[in-house]
């Protein structure tokens, strides 16, 4: 048997940046001769953060400066990398993925990390691809990992290429419509906006990011875009897009076809209306699907043992004899780049220890609710949890009074709102718009599983002019989680800082804090700043 027969052979489908962190975690095994690592991506480009890419479209950032991985760094290491290129079929009899350029390549254990694509709404005027079974059988190998082609003046903002698209709008300072107010679509929307373009969010809901947010935040906040030159049409329920035909006889955008008749006109269609599982993959080749590829808790396929789902392409679920029987499982993929880093991380030490014939290290990760930020100059939105509880509710006659409790604070007026939801004392959840300081203390304290002050007015005066009357020593207190989407501590930072990371790129290079959702950079600045200062006023 030769050295590579010996190693266990684990192939990775999908180069961005959940199968780039799990490509990194499996380098030490590599190195060591335990492992034969094949990584194959779909993109001709490395892997980049795609949370980041709205800042392309306005200038604020390019494809370097997101980029998390150099896959040259990885085949010097041994990795067989394959780019631009897709994986066309999984024969799980004899172990081998067949891929677009005819090669075969055979596998012990095989990690889908295919991500999501953007969703397409049901629209007249606007194909929306099917990837059911039979759908997908029809269509043969080209369907796996394609995404559909949409008209002239439509697009999503996924990749590089629809960065570009949307940039040339941007810089034209063209009338660019947005179809949905999640997260992504209004951090985007608002970007826009404050480089000049003219901008309107269409949702059919009656406030924005209605997932995370309660009627009296999603008011605020919907106040806010306004103010900050946003047009927000709420209550439109989208039911087609109407087209004109330019001087080269294409046929383009020109509104958006609302179900009360409104033609909400435009230069540009970007649909921002979630995204959804890259499953196809694995429906062709036999695996339970669902949200998306269903795996247990140590995200193994319920199919197949030797296969494995990450990112935002797993469903996990735990498996039992109920869970085994449903017909639609709980649950979906979590959508988010943080949990998907945890998967990666933790399967890298699964896998590594497979192959090294020990046991496992340690149980794979419980993600609890994820904190939700809305990142934008002008406004601060942050929120946890299930916040849509109203503060009078109470139990019926006769029951004892619920162990949770809800606190409201509103100030429309100046944009400020604050919701918190707790469980003896404990804070479950949150919403809080425009009151940074605020919104930072609570997210610390969610994180930390702290309680609350018992008068929960004394959070107000965070984002007050005595607002360091109170500031919480947990803020800096070494093991309090600055990078939520990598787990990066007070502690490490300071190393960092001690080390010669004097900015937040360097931090980002040395610890990976700030390259997820960008949401821990003011913070990041903050503690720098902090522990330079304290090193100089050290005596010598």
């Amino acid at each position: 048997m030769s050295d590579r027969e010996s190693r266990l052979r684990v192939v990775i489908v999908g180069f961005g940046p959940v199968g780039a962190r799990l490509c990194e975690e499996l380098l030490p095994a590599m190195k060591k001769g335990l492992i034969d690592l094949t990584v194959i991506g779909a993109e001709k480009e490395a892997p980049y953060n795609r949370v980041r890419v709205a800042e392309m479209t306005v200038g604020r950032t390019d494809a370097a400066s997101i980029t998390l991985h150099d896959p040259q760094a990885s085949m010097n290491a041994g990795v067989h990398v394959h780019l631009d290129t897709r994986v066309t079929d999984i024969d799980r009899l004899s172990r081998q993925v067949e891929l677009s350029t005819g090669e075969s390549v055979s596998y012990d254990r095989l990690v889908l990390a295919t991500g999501a694509r953007a969703n397409v709404p049901t629209l007249t005027g606007i194909d929306r691809p099917a990837f059911d079974l039979s759908s997908l059988s029809r269509a043969g190998s080209g369907a796996i990992g394609a995404d559909p082609a949409l008209p002239a003046g439509v697009t999503v903002l996924r990749d590089l290429a629809d960065a570009e698209r949307v940039r040339a709008a941007v810089d034209e300072r063209s009338r660019i419509i947005v179809l949905g107010a999640g997260v992504l679509g209004l951090e985007f929307a608002l970007l826009a906006a404050k480089a000049g373009a003219e901008v309107g969010v269409v949702h059919h809901g009656p406030t924005p990011m209605p997932r995370s947010l309660d009627r009296g935040s999603g008011t605020v906040l919907s106040r806010a875009l306004r103010a900050s030159g946003v047009a927000v049409y709420a209550h439109s329920r989208a039911e087609a897009v109407a087209f004109h035909t330019d001087g080269d006889g294409v046929r383009t955008f020109d509104a958006l076809v609302t179900a009360d008749g409104n033609y909400v006109r435009g230069d540009l269609l970007v649909l921002s209306c979630g995204v959804g599982a890259r499953a196809e993959l694995a429906t062709l080749a036999g695996l339970r699907t669902a949200a998306g590829i269903v795996v247990d808790e140590n995200f193994r396929s319920w199919t197949d043992e030797h296969i494995y789902a990450i990112g935002d392409c797993a469903h996990v679920v735990e498996r039992t004899d109920d869970t085994a029987a449903l017909t639609r499982l709980p649950g979906a993929p979590s959508g988010l780049i943080g949990p998907g880093w945890r998967q990666a991380d933790w399967l890298g030490h699964r896998l590594t220890a497979d192959a090294a014939g020990e046991a496992i290290p340690m149980a794979a990760p419980v993600e609890r609710d994820t904190v939700v930020m809305l990142k934008a100059d002008e406004i601060d939105v942050v929120a946890v949890g299930d916040v849509d509880v109203d503060v009078w509710d109470s139990p019926p006659p006769g029951e004892p009074m619920p162990h949770r409790h809800v606190a409201e604070w509103a100030d429309p007026q100046h944009g400020r709102y604050l919701k918190v939801v707790t469980r003896d004392g404990i804070l479950e959840a949150f919403a809080c718009v425009g009151m940074p300081r605020t919104g930072a203390e609570l997210t610390l304290l969610y994180d930390r599983r702290g309680e609350l002050p018992a008068d929960r007015s004394l959070l107000l005066r965070l984002d007050g002019a005595d607002d360091g009357a109170i500031a919480s020593a947990d803020a800096f207190a070494p093991t309090a989680t600055v990078c939520w989407c990598n787990g990066v501590t007070v502690q490490r930072i300071e190393e960092s800082v001690a080390a010669g990371s004097d900015t937040v790129a360097c931090l980002g290079r040395d610890t990976r804090a700030g390259t997820g959702c960008g949401g821990c950079k003011p913070r990041l600045a903050e503690l720098i700043d902090r522990f330079a200062s304290a090193a100089q006023a050290a005596p010598a």
